[in-house]
């Protein structure tokens, strides 16, 4: 079970970025994401006719490792680990370790 999913707010922890927040919009693989308005390099794009794209500089959001950002808790504003509970029946939920309320998704 992934502790981080697409659509979670997260806190980039480390690096350039540090401190900003941001909304993870896919997972690349098993350890890096993809978090909105975090890691955007600039990128030279050749034009290509044939699929009408315009040649230039573009902002591209580039990979970032899940060990650098952590979930953002609402009810302390802070960043927070992620825990698993395990319930009597089985099922799994996403829990903050700080205060243990579930994480919604």
């Amino acid at each position: 079970m992934n502790k981080i999913r697409k659509g979670d707010q997260v806190i980039v922890l480390t690096g350039r970025d540090k401190g900003k927040r941001g909304t993870v919009s896919a997972r690349i693989d098993a350890d890096h994401l993809l978090v909105e308005g975090v890691n955007v390099v600039k990128k030279h794009v050749k034009p290509n006719p044939l699929k009408g794209t315009t040649g230039g500089i573009v902002d591209k959001t580039m990979p970032i490792h899940q060990s650098n950002v952590a979930i953002f808790n609402p009810a302390t504003a802070k960043a927070d680990r992620v825990g698993i509970k395990v319930a009597a029946d089985g099922t799994k939920t996403r829990v903050f370790k700080s205060n243990g309320e579930a994480i919604k998704a």
